[in-house]
């Protein structure tokens, strides 16, 4: 296995060691465009990630020309004016912090800007960091990603993506986590206190909800549920993207400052949380529409439909102190599969299945150009390093050593296909969270899928979300039949899944 060793990270001559916020905006003001709102805007030549020119030395996949060109990166930056940025990954409390640094060219200083307000500030700077990541978006000859997670050292050459950095230094964390037997995972998380329809009695919950990007993982995070807060009811937002799960159920945040959230068709109506922290004017955008006058517009796609914003968390509405979520309770695997009802219960075997299939359709944040295919991405997770069965296996039995711990598949998009298509609404999709929340569902086996769905949802049309409803039975057989055997086709390429697993494909 080749090795990005730590002594290639260049020595920078001309350093511009952690500037304070306003220091580092005015480096970036050359391609800033202020809003409406005060807040700093900008326009990035790359507007998703790209995954295909992503490349570990874990997973084999580095070779001796990347060598070369880290080599040339290197004779590169011997001269050239670099910002240096630190900042903390988690909370000290729990499983302790890492201290992440980044190197950027000056040219770029909007990235170092959104890192800042991404991560913890760190006390102690100049301490060896765990994590660095090396970004040059000048770099010719396209995009390349060179990661060795062993030594905790990227390479980000030819990408002004903002998602780059953020994602480098949680990919680390998340192999970091595995190494030392936790598990990282893509997930939002949140805790929820609501009446119990059993007892009447207000109960806590804390929720992961895994999701591919684009999906609705950090709108159904930060939404406040429409619980009673007369009745003591609330709802706490803590991580809207990583996390890592600890064997006891303990979840710790990642990102303390701002959370990375998709803009498209943000509204006060439908996300009040999320809205309410984009208009702060210490937000900052990345490829978001703004006007000449410095107009904000949501739903303009003409720059990409993969709009963002780092905002800061404590501007996010149901925010408070703390990342941390004490015990988790309930796990939502977000799809889009229009083969699955609105909402289903899993047992701990075909919970393992969901986090290895990973099912749902591809977004804008991960392919503007594969729009609306169909994916699978084990855990839902773009990211991770080494053995995915393994993972999976590791998650199962997170679930076997926490019996309190329910796992659900949440759809978020349509169920059946065409002009007839039904759309699971946004408010449907609460509803049955919240219903879920209070103890109020009875669960039943859905003769069509063979999983247990609601035979009721408070406030909710319960019958209509059946697949049964959506299609015509022969069709519905045949294409769930179909759909079993690419299930079990696709489990069949992880060998370190365990076979007796696998046979709880539903």
């Amino acid at each position: 296995m080749l090795t990005i060793s730590a002594k290639s990270v260049p020595g920078f001559e001309r350093t511009i060691a952690n500037p304070e916020p306003d220091e580092l905006r005015d480096l970036a003001r050359h391609h800033e465009r202020t809003t409406q709102f005060g807040s700093a805007s900008y326009v990035t030549k790359f507007r998703s990630r790209g995954a295909a020119d992503t490349r570990t030395t874990v997973d084999g996949q580095v070779t001796d020309a990347d060598l070369q060109t880290i080599e040339e990166v290197k004779a590169y930056l011997r001269d050239k004016e670099v910002i240096q940025l630190d900042g903390l990954m988690g909370m000290s409390t729990g499983m302790g912090s890492l201290h992440c640094r980044l190197y950027v060219t000056r040219e770029y200083a909007r990235l170092a800007l959104m890192l800042q307000s991404s991560l913890y500030p760190t006390s102690t700077p100049t301490d060896e960091p765990d994590f660095i990541t090396i970004d040059v978006p000048e770099w010719p000859g396209g995009r390349s990603i060179i990661v060795d997670t062993n030594e905790g050292v990227t390479y980000v050459l030819g990408s002004d993506y903002y998602g780059e950095i953020k994602k480098s230094f949680l990919r680390q964390t998340m192999y970091r986590a595995k190494q030392e037997g936790r598990l990282g995972l893509h997930a939002g998380s949140k805790v929820v206190v609501a009446k119990s329809a059993v007892d009447g009695q207000l109960k806590g919950s804390g929720l992961l909800f895994f999701g591919l990007s684009g999906t609705g993982k950090t709108s159904l995070t930060c939404h406040s549920f429409d619980l009673d807060e007369s009745a003591g009811e609330y709802v706490r937002v803590r991580q809207d993207d990583v996390v890592i799960l600890a064997p006891d159920g303990f979840c710790k945040g990642t990102e303390g400052g701002g959370f990375y959230i998709k803009t498209d068709g943000l509204n006060p109506e439908d996300q009040g949380a999320l809205f309410g922290s984009a208009v702060s004017p210490r937000a900052i955008f990345e490829n978001v529409w703004v006007g000449e006058d410095g107009t904000v517009d949501f739903y303009n796609e003409e720059l990409t439909s993969n709009g963002r914003a780092v905002v800061p968390i404590d501007a996010v509405l149901n925010t408070d102190d703390t990342i941390d979520v004490d015990r988790v309770t309930h796990i939502y695997f977000i799809t889009r599969n229009p083969l699955m009802p609105a909402v289903c219960r899993l047992n701990s075997g075909q919970a393992a299945v969901a986090f290895m299939l990973g099912e749902s359709i591809k977004t804008s944040a991960a392919d503007p150009s594969a729009k609306g295919e169909p994916v699978r991405s084990v855990g839902t997770n773009p990211f991770i390093v080494g053995p995915k069965g393994e993972e999976g296996s590791i998650f199962h039995e997170i679930l076997e050593a926490n019996p309190g711990m329910r796992s659900y598949i949440l759809n978020t998009g349509k169920i059946g296909e065409g002009e007839d298509a039904l759309k699971i609404k946004l408010s449907d999709t609460v509803g049955i969270l919240r219903a879920i929340a209070r103890e109020e569902i009875d669960w039943k086996r859905d003769d069509a899928s063979g999983l247990e769905t609601p035979a009721s949802v408070p406030g909710v049309d319960a019958a209509k979300f059946r697949l049964a409803e959506n299609f015509e039975s022969d069709e519905l057989a045949g294409r769930l039949a179909e759909l079993r055997l690419e299930r079990v086709g696709w489990l069949a390429r992880f060998d370190d899944f365990p076979a007796e697993l696998a046979e709880a494909v539903y």
